[in-house]
Order: C-alpha cells, then sequence, then structure tokens
C-alpha cells in the first residue's frame, strides 16, 4: 500500500470503481493523494499489479462490521451434559428425556453420562442398559454419534439431532438446567407464575343496576 509499492507502473482503479488505466506508480500515488486517499494493492500478482483508490481505513473498519455480522449469524453447535445413574427412577428419567428433547430441538448435541459409584462398576451392562432406554425413547430426535466408551468410573454417549428436528430458539432463550432437584443438594421446586388479576369495570363507567 502507498509508498511500499516497489513496481514501476500499476493497472489503475478509480475511488469509483471505473477504470484510470496503466500509470506510473508514482503518478498513481499522485493521483490517490490528491484525492485524500489511498493506494491499496488488490492484485499483487497481476501483470501489471493492479491497484485501487480508496479510503483504507474505512475499507478495514467496512469488512471488520462484516465479520463481525458473520460471526453472529453462525449457528453455534453446544455440547449438553446429561448425568443419569444405572438405576434412574422413572421420574427423574421422563424429566431428563424431556430436556433431551429440548436441547436436540435446538440444534445442540447431548453428552450422556452415566456415574457409576461403589460396586456398580463392576456391572457395566446396568449403564448399557440405561442408554438403551434413552436412546430408544429418543429415536424421532435423536441419532447417535458416538457409542458408549468407559472414561473412567463414567460410561459416556454422544446424540445429536435427527435431520429436520431443529427448530428456532424460543424468543425467551431462558436456560434451564438439565438437572432434577434429586440431583441437587436443596434443590428448589420450578415457580410457578401467578394467575392474572380479575378485571374489573373501567374507570369512570357508569355502574350496571339489574333489571327489575
Amino acid at each position: 500500500m502507498g509508498r511500499r509499492i516497489r513496481v514501476p507502473e500499476v493497472r489503475v482503479i478509480g475511488a469509483d470503481g471505473s477504470q484510470v488505466g496503466i500509470l506510473p506508480t508514482y503518478e498513481a500515488l499522485k493521483l490517490a493523494e490528491e484525492q485524500s486517499l489511498d493506494l491499496v494493492e488488490v492484485s499483487p500478482r497481476a501483470v501489471p499489479p493492479v491497484c485501487r483508490i480508496m479510503d483504507f481505513g474505512k475499507f478495514k473498519y467496512e469488512e471488520s462490521k462484516k465479520e463481525k455480522a458473520s460471526r453472529r449469524h453462525q449457528s453455534t453447535v453446544v455440547i449438553k451434559e446429561i448425568k443419569l445413574r444405572p438405576k434412574t427412577d422413572k421420574h427423574d428419567l421422563a424429566f431428563k428425556l424431556k430436556h433431551i428433547h429440548r436441547f436436540l430441538g435446538e440444534g445442540n448435541k447431548c453428552k450422556l453420562v452415566i456415574v457409576f459409584r461403589g460396586r456398580e462398576i463392576v456391572h457395566p451392562e446396568t449403564g448399557q442398559a440405561m442408554l438403551d432406554q434413552v436412546v430408544k425413547a429418543s429415536l424421532d430426535v435423536a441419532v447417535v454419534e458416538q457409542k458408549p466408551i468407559m472414561e473412567g468410573r463414567r460410561m459416556v454417549m454422544i446424540i445429536g439431532p435427527r435431520a429436520g428436528v431443529i427448530r428456532p430458539a424460543s424468543a425467551s432463550g431462558a436456560a434451564v438446567s438439565a438437572s432434577t432437584p434429586g440431583d441437587q443438594a436443596g434443590g428448589g421446586k420450578a415457580s410457578v407464575p401467578a394467575a392474572a388479576p380479575a378485571i374489573g369495570p373501567r374507570f369512570g363507567a357508569a355502574p350496571t343496576t339489574p333489571k327489575p
């Protein structure tokens, strides 16, 4: 850019996109300076190299804005971890299945983790049976992406959304924890919104009197 362009001549594109033609480099630089703009090399391998007259600072700013906008519109896949026990009861399992369906519907993946305690580790088939139960209950929305593997005292499997089940995220965007009250000490009950107050007569309206 500018004085760092060492070739003797360049093909110049004007600030408005018009073809100025092939000029000696010093003349191209002078032309850009007369417009208080920069001479920027845009195609250095061409013969002669192609340069454009532009406001380089403004160009970099606009490119930065475009890059930020493209990153903002990119979808990010999140892996949600769901912890289970080899003998998770029906209530907790139904609760977690509900969250698995929601996470997959948002386009995320689920990492199913069976946690073995004590001598449970000598019966890994119980963990496998629990994972099979989860997969069977989620066949309409999920596909297995990683088969069960052992990681220490944990059995891990990853499932992803089945094609066609991803839906837009809700407008609220509120995140809900995938753990049940039984998994967390001191877990509180979910709050229930209060009922809307009854609406009385409008202010200033004449009271109605029953007909005789």
